[in-house]
């Protein structure tokens, strides 16, 4: 495979044509807007810069990388020559569908069609294309550059031929591809998600306030940021979508989302993207400043 569609240039979207494009291969990477197109190879150049600063990579690394990418607005001339589409679009379930119709009709037939979602079926989607058998769960997580995990994800008719060849593809971006069967949430947010509902319910009922369900959770068990810091930064929408998705598909109680999850996003407290959620942002600030909403 050398020539990659990425489908979508935002946070995911420009991460994925990040690691394609420095890692030799053409990328065409396609959204609606020219605008959307550029802000994306702003932030790809600013990662970049940031690998040369660091001396990951050489400045030479820098202008290759960038010189790999050719952006598009029109989806069937972005995707006309491509050996792999990946889909990096928004969690929504029919925007995913009317996609891959397109990309079917408009991609090779020789092409795999892989998809982003983090929770959505790739069985579903893989039934509103006629090539079932050729898409697959490419499941990057965030920020792409860095993050060595990629699930990959089975669908029920996905061909052993294709999940080897996306397999081998992610090890050579320098990834550790992890191969999981399509249930709702897959591994990763089956397990992550459940854990963030219920970091937001011991918020909602009074049990501990922000920084001290974050700094139980990073002491006590050792993860790098607290689950509330990372619900922000996922996106307080997205987390909610997910959720959705595992309680839609599992039918488990368990899996509803906390109505105080629903109420933020329901009133634009998005997290990170929106500039406040369990903590406020400020641009330039890596300060952790709690939301005045949750103070005492």
């Amino acid at each position: 495979m050398k020539n990659i569609s990425v489908i979508g240039s935002g946070t995911m979207g420009n991460g994925i044509a990040h690691v394609f494009a420095q890692h030799g291969y053409e990328v065409s990477l396609i959204d609606i807007k020219q605008e959307f197109l550029d802000k994306a190879l702003a932030t790809i150049t600013k990662n970049l810069d940031r690998q040369v600063g660091k001396e990951l990579i050489s400045e030479d690394d820098k202008i290759a990388a960038l010189g790999k990418i050719k952006t598009f607005t029109d989806l069937e001339t972005g995707v006309k020559s491509a050996d792999l589409v990946v889909e990096a679009a928004t969690e929504n379930m029919e925007i995913k569908l009317d996609l891959f119709r397109q990309i079917d009709q408009y991609s090779p037939d020789s092409a795999i069609l892989a998809s982003n979602t983090s929770s959505i079926s790739i069985t579903k989607i893989a039934a509103a294309t006629k090539r079932p058998k050729q898409v697959i769960g490419m499941h990057f997580m965030n920020p792409v550059p860095v993050m060595k995990l990629v699930e990959v994800i089975r669908g029920y008719a996905t061909s052993d031929e294709v999940t080897a060849k996306i397999m081998m593809l992610s090890s050579n971006l320098s990834k550790d591809p992890v191969e999981v069967n399509d249930y709702p949430g897959f591994v990763a947010n089956r397990i992550l998600m459940p854990m963030i509902n219920e970091a937001i319910y011991s918020l909602f009922e009074g049990v501990a306030g922000v920084t001290e369900i974050d700094t139980v959770m990073k002491l006590g068990m050792a993860h790098p940021m607290g689950p509330l810091q990372l619900a922000d930064f996922i996106g307080l929408d997205v987390c909610l979508s997910i959720l959705r998705v595992l309680h839609d598909g599992f039918g488990n109680p368990k899996y509803a989302p906390c109505p105080l999850l629903v109420n933020m996003v329901q009133a634009g407290y998005k997290g990170v993207k929106s500039g406040e959620g369990f903590y406020k942002y400020t641009a330039g600030s890596k300060d952790s400043i709690v939301s005045p909403r949750f103070t005492k």
